[in-house]
């Protein structure tokens, strides 16, 4: 027998139609939380439904120039999931949802790339890219920016540190395809399976520091739980020593 499928028509419809979700974000925040999940097989299927359908929550087939824009945020949505969820899991969502993509969509190596991230690497001075994505960082924490890098300088290796700066230099600041609030919804929905809660409490806050409203955050969150439940993640108590799931509340806004 085939392998049952957490994308069901059912479930695709409930997250084109959850209230207060921005337009275009239901198909990337799916995909990166399939990504997140282990399950880019199912990638596939959403982006085609996407194409299709539309971007929104109204069954509209988009014309060449959105069908572009869809998987060029599909696309970008799950090389910012990488850092938080794990390059294996990037690449093998990538190549899923290549496997989708019609030759006229693609935007292949060595040719041209829409977020100008090449450039960032080989031309752009290694300072100005850092700045930028410490100005990202700050924006996302706030307040606690600081204090929150200087743990990372000081978890036991700099290198930590490093990490997290070149992490938002040359990946997450570059807002070429995803502006930052849709960068910020990214995170989200690759942490939430995680069962992150630290991480997450402050990626949540980072979605509104980005301009998001709290109704949208929250409609990315049910999405993403949706998503999971799904799969079958549930709810984990003190009496169960191990399992799928979450062991306290979801980033309850």
């Amino acid at each position: 027998m085939p392998p049952v499928s957490v994308i069901t028509p059912a479930l695709l419809a409930s997250i084109r139609g959850q209230p207060h979700l921005p337009r275009h974000a239901w198909y990337f925040l799916t995909g990166v939380t399939l990504s997140v999940l282990n399950l880019p097989n199912e990638i596939a299927t959403v982006f085609k439904h996407a194409i299709e359908k539309g971007p929104g929550s109204c069954d509209t087939k988009p014309g060449h120039d959105e069908q572009l824009e869809i998987v060029r945020k599909m696309r970008e949505a799950l090389v910012k999931a990488a850092p938080i969820g794990g390059l294996p899991k990037a690449i093998n969502a990538l190549f899923s949802l290549k496997s989708a993509t019609p030759p006229s969509l693609l935007d292949e190596p060595l040719g041209y790339s829409p977020t100008a991230r090449p450039s960032d690497l080989y031309d752009v001075p290694q300072s100005a890219v850092l700045h930028r994505g410490q100005k990202f960082f700050d924006k996302v924490y706030g307040k606690v920016s600081k204090r929150v890098m200087s743990q990372m300088d000081r978890s036991g290796t700099e290198d930590l540190g490093i990490t997290a700066r070149l992490m938002y230099g040359y990946i997450l600041s570059n807002t070429n395809i995803l502006s930052a609030s849709e960068t910020s919804f990214v995170l989200v929905a690759g942490l939430i399976p995680q069962d992150v809660p630290a991480q997450l409490k402050g990626h949540i806050k980072g979605c509104l520091n980005h301009g998001a409203s709290v109704e949208e955050v929250k409609a990315v969150r049910e999405v993403v739980i949706k998503i999971c439940e799904a799969s079958g993640m549930r709810q984990l108590d003190d009496t169960v020593p191990g399992g799928w799931g979450w062991r306290g509340p979801v980033a309850n806004l």
